[in-house]
């Protein structure tokens, strides 16, 4: 395995150290544009926001996307790294400092490496996937009137497996998911005189219990679904009932029928618990949302054929289809495109093998969004590059 550059250590640490969250990331899309700029790339800058797409045009061949996301996320970091945050309240807790380093690297190679292909390369750096807009909001610019047009998209995703491995899960990969905010209204009133109030307080814990009987009751064994209340806020004082209470949901699902289902029980299930409890009729607000994330069959196994040659049948792995979310898919959709989007391990091998042996890696292996979530330097980064690289080799010509 050839070691990263120094310059890939060195932006990752910088990159961990300064991040920033979703349409802000300024900083970190000018590290990106100016090294593509360094690589011979024609850059565009300021797509959807902040978004910065690279085109390297080298002949005759298939036009191929390679994506990174950039944005961190609003957790106070405590890895206790020697590069850890220096944002208060803000952390690269899901990898994108790897994912924006290690494509730095990659394009810097097949720049380098241009006698070898032939084709055009398309480097994106995508804002805002944590809010689930970044992907849609370059969309709604005009990417493809400003860059070319792929024939297939790739990208990979940094994760709590050993470090080193990597692979791709074909058809649906990552699921769908749907972020609400629900507000239920009472009336509010003194602790000591609960009879001359609603209580939003009680209604909203009615609401959150009869929520969990959605999957238990309503999504066949079959199918696979997601509720989760995230956020519960309400009240100012122990002895005022308060006016108002509110719950933050997220659902996910493989399947888009199971999602549509599930969000028509969860709207059903509020508003019949407030009509129970003689309160006004609740507010329902939909927040980000993500497709499902359908990894083209043909293309991930010509993908995984390549990782399966370049590292050995030992790095490859298949994570199965994973509860999170990705909006990367909607790149390859609006350009009817295949998708090929891989998982890159980036624990500790033997801690993680460990874990696994305890069956402990639920609490012993950080996972994403943890503000524990620290890949290991090494061979993370030389492996992602390595990635990345080859996969694009694979499809250019």
């Amino acid at each position: 395995m050839t070691p990263p550059s120094p310059s890939t250590v060195d932006r990752y640490r910088d990159l961990h150290r300064h991040p920033e969250l979703a349409f802000e990331e300024v900083r970190t899309a000018g590290i990106a544009e100016a090294a593509l700029r360094a690589a011979g790339y024609d850059v565009t800058a300021g797509i959807g926001g902040t978004g910065v797409v690279g085109v390297l045009r080298n002949g005759d061949g298939p036009t191929v996307l390679v994506r990174a996301d950039m944005d961190g996320l609003p957790v106070t970091e405590e890895t206790g790294l020697e590069y850890a945050s220096t944002v208060d309240g803000r952390m690269h807790a899901c990898g994108h400092d790897v994912h924006v380093s290690t494509l730095i690297g990659a394009a810097e190679q097949l720049a380098q490496g241009r006698a070898d292909w032939s084709g055009t390369l398309v480097v994106l750096f995508q804002p805002a996937e944590e809010a689930g807009g970044g992907a849609q909001a370059m969309l709604d610019d005009g990417l493809y009137e400003r860059v070319p047009v792929p024939d297939v998209v790739l990208g990979q995703h940094v994760g709590p497996a050993p470090a080193g491995a990597l692979g791709a899960h074909a058809g649906p990969a990552f699921a769908g998911a749907s972020s609400l905010d629900v507000t239920v209204f009472g009336r509010g009133g003194h602790g000591s005189r609960p009879e001359t109030t609603i209580d939003p307080i009680v209604l909203a814990a009615a609401i959150v219990m009869r929520l969990q009987t959605i999957v238990a009751r309503e999504v066949s064994p079959q199918e696979t679904a997601v509720v989760s209340i995230g956020r519960i806020s309400a009240g100012t004082k122990n002895n005022i009932i308060p006016e108002t209470a509110s719950l933050g949901l997220t659902v996910r699902a493989f399947d888009e029928d199971v999602r549509s289902r599930v969000l028509l029980a969860i709207e059903r299930i509020v508003r019949a618990e407030a009509t129970a409890s003689g309160a006004p009729e609740p507010r329902i607000q939909y927040a980000e949302s993500f497709p499902v994330l359908v990894n083209d069959v043909d293309a991930t196994e010509r993908t995984n054929a390549a990782f399966r040659a370049a590292f050995g049948d030992a790095s490859l792995l298949d994570p199965g289809a994973l509860s999170g979310s990705e909006d990367v898919g909607l790149l390859a959709t609006a350009a009817g495109a295949p998708l090929v989007y891989w998982i890159l391990g980036g624990a500790d091998a033997a801690s993680w093998f460990r874990a696994a042996e305890a069956r402990t890696l639920d609490r012993d292996v950080p996972s994403n969004h943890s503000p524990h979530f620290a890949p290991v330097l090494e061979p993370t980064l030389s492996r992602g590059v390595e990635a990345l690289v080859t996969a694009a080799r694979t499809w250019l010509d």
